[in-house]
């Protein structure tokens, strides 16, 4: 993963460097070359994508282009700050690394889960979820797309929640192979603990609007963004919103930045008319920036 950007580009190279170097152990390498098994692991799999994201972007960066708004999807709003000149991407890398430790170890294994639900809108999502948490947490975490929720919480009340969507006319309800119920109320402890480091960080005002995931609306303000990225630890990413406020102010090229395209697929489903591309590897970004020039 990104080990082409790193090659092709020396400032997506420098980002990889300045990540080893914040960390004090080479995430280039595990990048690069795994092993899979300990990449996959939420403690290296978020810096790996944050600086993964932040290579790809410097390299599209090095054509001149610059986006009018950022916005991203989780851990995704973490790149989108860097981009925008709000954190360091020192300092953002051993932020998230530590987001994953927390979210880990906030809930023991086993405990929580996380579910897909398609085609039934939020509202009856949610209307299902409260009716099957019985006591226990489970409400949506991610509203991704028209008919395209994702619930969090705990297991048995994520079991419930389920079958309380398919009788509502959910078309599948699909149990996601996650380590933690990541967006939910039982993060509250990693968000307590996430509070207390980003209060430590030097936060700037950021260069280019940024679409908040848990308000949907647009910051600049240093504070807006940390305070943002404290209560997205158990607040819903509200995705389509965003895209939705993004269309509203006239967006209607859309680059996802980073490893896959799974936002990219998401914005289509928000906005069938959206020209979407994405920057991941060095054929994308040449691909992406005459793609751009072209349409100029």
């Amino acid at each position: 993963m990104g080990q082409d950007l790193a090659q092709a580009f020396p400032r997506s190279a420098a980002a990889f460097e300045e990540a080893d170097a914040a960390l004090g152990f080479p995430l280039s390498k595990l990048c690069f070359d795994g092993p899979e098994e300990e990449l996959r692991l939420t403690a290296n799999t978020q810096p790996a994508i944050l600086t993964t994201s932040i290579a790809a972007l410097r390299a599209f960066e090095t054509h001149g282009l610059r986006p009018d708004f950022v916005a991203g999807h989780s851990l995704g709003e973490y790149s989108a700050i860097v981009a925008t000149g709000g954190l360091s991407l020192a300092d953002a890398v051993v932020a998230v690394r530590r987001r994953g430790q927390y979210m880990q170890e906030a809930v023991p294994v086993g405990q929580g889960a996380m579910a897909a639900i398609l085609n039934l809108e939020g509202d009856a999502v949610a209307a299902a979820c409260a009716e099957a948490a019985q006591g226990e947490v489970v409400a949506p975490a991610n509203l991704n797309c028209p008919g395209q929720v994702v619930i969090a919480g705990h297991a048995k009340a994520v079991e419930r929640a389920m079958e309380a969507c398919k009788k509502a006319g959910a078309k599948r309800a699909l149990p996601l192979p996650v380590s933690a119920p990541f967006h939910s109320a039982l993060m509250r402890p990693a968000q307590e603990r996430m509070a207390a480091d980003l209060a430590a960080l030097a936060f700037r005002d950021l260069d280019t609007p940024l679409v908040s995931n848990v308000d949907a609306r647009l910051v600049r303000g240093a504070s807006e963004v940390r305070d943002g990225l404290v209560r997205q630890v158990s607040g819903t990413v509200r995705w389509q919103e965003s895209i939705e406020l993004l269309v509203r102010e006239g967006v209607t090229t859309f680059v996802e930045v980073g490893p896959g395209t799974v936002l990219s697929g998401l914005v289509k489903k928000i906005h069938r008319d959206a020209r979407v591309l994405n920057v991941e590897d060095a054929a994308s970004v040449e691909k992406t920036v005459a793609a751009l020039k072209e349409a100029a």
